[in-house]
Formats: C-alpha cells, sequence, structure tokens
C-alpha cells in the first residue's frame, strides 16, 4: 500500500508541473483558462505535500509498531 501512495503524491506532482505549462502557453491568449491552470497548480502541489507528509507519518507508525 505504501507504493501506491508514493505513486499517487507524484500524480499530483505531475499535474502540477502540466498545469504550470499551460499557464505559460495561455497566460497571452485566454486569461481566464490560465487563471483555471493556476488553481490546479496550486491545488495539485498542496495535495503533493500533504500526501507526502501523511505517507511518511503512515510509514514511521508502522516502524514503531513493528519495534
Amino acid at each position: 500500500m505504501i507504493k501506491i501512495l508514493r505513486y499517487t503524491e507524484y500524480l499530483y506532482l505531475i499535474v502540477a508541473i502540466i498545469s504550470v505549462y499551460k499557464i505559460s502557453q495561455n497566460w497571452n491568449v485566454d486569461r481566464n483558462q490560465a487563471y483555471l491552470f493556476i488553481f490546479f497548480a496550486i491545488a495539485s502541489a498542496g495535495m503533493f505535500f500533504f500526501r507526502r507528509t501523511y505517507r511518511k507519518k503512515f510509514e514511521k507508525r508502522q516502524r514503531d509498531n513493528q519495534k
């Protein structure tokens, strides 16, 4: 289960990177769509750090219970 959590957190990071790319493409063309991708980038980056912290706490709890 830990490996699944690790992969999903990196999927959020990939979404954030793609959103930043789309922001740079759409900034001068369609500003409203760029603002939407700004929201996606911030939310995805936040979820990446949240899931990473949660996974590390979960791994630590498992290590402590095995001792």
